[in-house]
């Protein structure tokens, strides 16, 4: 099991937030463009853990010292059920350098954005530190 699905199924964002890159690029199903940066990218996954409700991970795709993986999830956001992938890409120090997520369908799509605009304030203050 990678590190990555053992701490976002434990619900442990601090064990998350260790194995991100201090550069990680993290690209949201919803916002065309990429945050950059350790800080940003916990905080939005602190955020999403609160949204998603039921998430499970139903598959895992990737030899175990690949620098790439999927992991293939399923959750539901505002009564809409989703099937999502996060797609991992390791740095040269095992850290996650990028982090992209996709989701389907289009109408979970457009309510995790709805839930995740609600968030995006508390979001920016705790990438900061304000």
């Amino acid at each position: 099991m990678h590190p990555f699905r053992q701490a976002v199924e434990n619900k442990d964002i601090d064990a998350v937030e260790a194995l991100l890159a201090d550069d990680v690029v993290f690209t949201s199903p919803v916002v065309f463009k990429p945050y950059t940066g350790k800080a940003i990218t916990t905080a939005i996954l602190r955020a999403v853990s609160e949204v998603f409700e039921d998430f499970s991970y139903e598959r895992e795709i990737g030899a175990p010292d690949a620098r790439d993986h999927a992991l293939v999830f399923t959750a539901t956001v505002a009564g809409k059920q989703l099937q999502g992938c996060d797609f991992l890409r390791m740095n040269e120090d095992g850290r996650i350098a990028e982090l992209m997520v996709m989701v389907r369908p289009l109408s979970a799509a457009k309510a995790l954005a709805e839930q995740m605009g609600a968030r995006f304030d508390a979001i920016a203050r705790e990438s900061t530190g304000a």
